[in-house]
């Protein structure tokens, strides 16, 4: 842990590639069973100063890097749909008017069905949203009942039709499986109705019981039977199968799209580049000091708290310019950072390499090393020897580097053997 890391100003060759900036809204109408994300329901009270609070620390990061160039926005949560009409708009013109955007930047919004109604779509297209992901989870309404979901099969394909005609074209739906009393059959039955709907975008997850979640409880209890992690398996290589058929590229682990329309903020995380987090809860990784390390970052988790912080560091920032001039503003010092963390060479090299081994395209280790400044083929020479002729590995020419197909679902085993002991 580090509270004396120097942030990078924008002047610096740090930040010369750009961020991506993540906006966390902590606000949800009800709150499902299986999440663990920082949201919370019942406090609609508080929507103002959220606002007026990300708007505050959207600005003070704009003048403590030096105004970078943004690639990617990704609005998440929690619900961004759920905010009051306009709030979208406003928060994306403080992004504006504080930074360069970059001219084809991806920028997302997390909605769920019950949100997207016409007017909602055509309010956020209008607000500079030019991608959405739709928290479907599944096709069957009886599955969507134990997951606590608000909306059903139908109008989950409702809603992607209303997005089509405030006229989105790059729509991502998410899903589950692996869910308890899910079949195969309904999984089958998902993925066919989602692949007839033809969204550009599909990210699928595994449920993973999440420590102290009511799901976790209820499957403790007996209430719920475990999840099989065998039927898991099978209905991720019948999505694999299906996906394909339906012309879908499997580039990621848990993500396949058609052609061209991969998550731009999304690939940013895997190829472990730089991103700002604002809201609370929010987390942030940047490169620090002279070695480049990553320094890892995360906001105030209270919204109430948020809110005081931010204002305090808005206060501080307008005394003279203060913060704008200096070029090492230290972590510490800016109010609404709850905790950080320097990565060390070790963890630099094994995220690197776990991070980037995600994409099934596979990851350039020769790139990858120039950027972080670690021989990675050196220093991984014995576990590289060994996974690829363990059949976990393949490598297609001198220095790119992919999983096999055989390792898809034991990839969390590949990427143990980069981690120090």
């Amino acid at each position: 842990m580090s509270q004396t890391a120097k942030l990078p100003h924008g002047s610096q060759s740090a930040l010369s590639e750009g961020v991506s900036l993540y906006v966390h809204v902590p606000f949800c109408l009800s709150k499902c069973p299986y999440c663990d994300f920082n949201t919370y329901q019942g406090i609609e009270s508080q929507f103002d100063d959220f606002l007026t609070a990300v708007i505050q620390e959207i600005t003070a990061w704009s003048s403590v890097l030096g105004r970078p160039t943004v690639n990617t926005v990704f609005l998440g949560g929690g619900t961004p749909s759920y905010l009051p009409d306009g709030d979208v708009a406003r928060i994306l013109d403080a992004i504006n008017r504080n930074y360069p955007i970059r001219a084809d930047a991806e920028i997302t919004a997390e909605c769920n069905p019950n949100d997207l109604s016409p007017e909602k779509c055509a309010e956020i297209r209008s607000a500079g949203i030019n991608r959405v992901s739709i928290g479907v989870q599944s096709m069957d309404n009886g599955l969507l009942s134990m997951l606590g979901r608000r909306h059903d099969a139908d109008e989950a394909a409702q809603a992607l039709e209303h997005c089509r005609r405030a006229g989105f074209d790059n729509v991502n739906l998410d899903l589950m499986y692996g869910l308890p009393q899910q079949s195969l059959d309904q999984w089958r039955d998902t993925a066919a109705r989602v692949v007839a709907l033809a969204p550009e975008h599909l990210s699928l997850y595994s449920l993973t019981l999440e420590e102290g979640t009511p799901l976790r409880r209820w499957v403790q209890q007996g209430r719920l039977p475990e999840p099989d992690p065998d039927l898991a398996a099978d209905m991720y290589d019948h999505a694999r199968v299906a996906l394909a058929a339906g012309g879908y590229h499997h580039y990621e682990i848990s993500n396949w799209t058609l052609p061209g329309l991969e998550s731009e903020h999304n690939l940013a995380y895997w190829r472990n580049l730089q991103w700002v987090g604002v809201g609370p809860g929010a987390h942030s990784s940047l490169r620090v000091g002279d070695a480049g390390s990553a320094c890892r970052f995360w906001t105030v988790r209270s919204p109430r708290e948020y809110a005081r912080l931010a204002r305090e560091w808005e206060e501080s920032v307008a005394k003279a310019g203060a913060w704008s001039a200096v070029t090492d503003c230290l972590i510490a010092e800016v109010p609404t950072v709850d905790g950080s963390e320097v990565s060390d060479e070790a963890t630099t090299a094994a995220e690197t390499m776990f991070l980037g081994l995600r994409l099934l395209d596979g990851m350039d280790v020769a790139a990858a090393s120039a950027r972080i400044g670690i021989d990675l083929l050196a220093r991984y020479e014995r576990e590289l020897t060994e996974l690829t002729a363990d059949g976990l590995l393949q490598w297609d020419g001198d220095s790119r580097l992919r999983l096999a197909e055989e390792a898809y679902l034991v990839a969390n085993q590949v990427f143990t053997r980069f981690l120090v002991d």
